[in-house]
């Protein structure tokens, strides 16, 4: 058995003590499950890689494309499946194919319509399958067991809707919706803003807002609403470890 590496347990490290953290009802069993996924997956907690809750971890769309680009993914194409699409009722289907060498290839299929996205990503169905579509292609190149977070439905205490997003917009997450739903979240649940901003800079593993996707930016408001909701001291004690913010991160 290969012993683990310095990084390795320095990440294992910060994993259960980040899980504590947030999570304080996290069964043992839980974290001797987080202790197994840390080893074999090598993602974090603290860059929103890994996720909990139902009962359940989940990985994220940006850790997935972290081990694709760890193992050396060749590239990923995706295609809006068109007999199956019905883009007037805003329901899609992608169908994505992951290249793990030039010889391997592996498919996964992504679905997303107004009934199972959360109503805060309400108007943006099609990007929504899309990643779906990546995420199962991508979880079965890399032997991922758990699911991701994008592919599971609505969130049950996510009851606002996110403004649609603008088909011409600039392609980054810095558009007005977004933007303006990130202020909405901070006054409501009376966030300090520049935390917030360092949080989603780091979460979106850039060095301002403006470098992000809108899709990132996306995944952020979504996760950060979630949250908020299901357990505001925990995002609190997230938020506060970035009091003292290196750069400038306003978009």
């Amino acid at each position: 058995m290969t012993k683990p590496s310095a990084d390795d347990r320095k990440l294992l490290r910060q994993n259960l003590r980040d899980a504590k953290r947030h999570y304080s009802d996290l069964p043992k069993q839980q974290l001797s499950v987080l202790r197994d996924l840390t080893t074999t997956l090598h993602l974090s907690i603290f860059r929103g890689e890994l996720l909990y809750f139902s009962g359940k971890w989940y990985v994220s769309h940006s850790g997935l494309l972290r081990i694709a680009h760890r193992r050396r993914c060749v590239g990923i194409d995706t295609e809006i499946e068109q007999h199956t699409t019905e883009a007037s009722v805003s329901r899609w289907v992608f169908r994505a194919t992951v290249h793990k060498s030039k010889s391997t290839s592996f498919v996964g299929y992504g679905d997303a319509d107004p009934s199972n996205v959360s109503a805060l990503v309400h108007g943006a169905e099609m990007r929504i399958a899309e990643t779906r579509a990546v995420n199962r292609a991508l979880r079965k190149a890399y032997g991922v067991g758990i699911c991701s977070v994008e592919e599971i439905g609505t969130f049950a205490s996510s009851t606002e809707k996110l403004p649609p997003q603008n088909a011409n917009g600039n392609g980054n997450g810095a558009g007005p919706k977004v933007r303006d739903r990130l202020c909405q979240l901070i006054r409501r649940h009376k966030l300090d803003p520049e935390l917030v901003k360092a949080y989603a800079v780091d979460f979106c593993g850039t060095k301002t807002l403006r470098d992000a996707t809108r899709e990132q930016v996306e995944n952020f408001v979504r996760q950060l609403a979630d949250w908020a909701e299901k357990d505001r001291n925990a995002l609190l004690c997230q938020l506060n470890s970035y009091s003292h913010p290196k750069q400038e991160v306003v978009a």
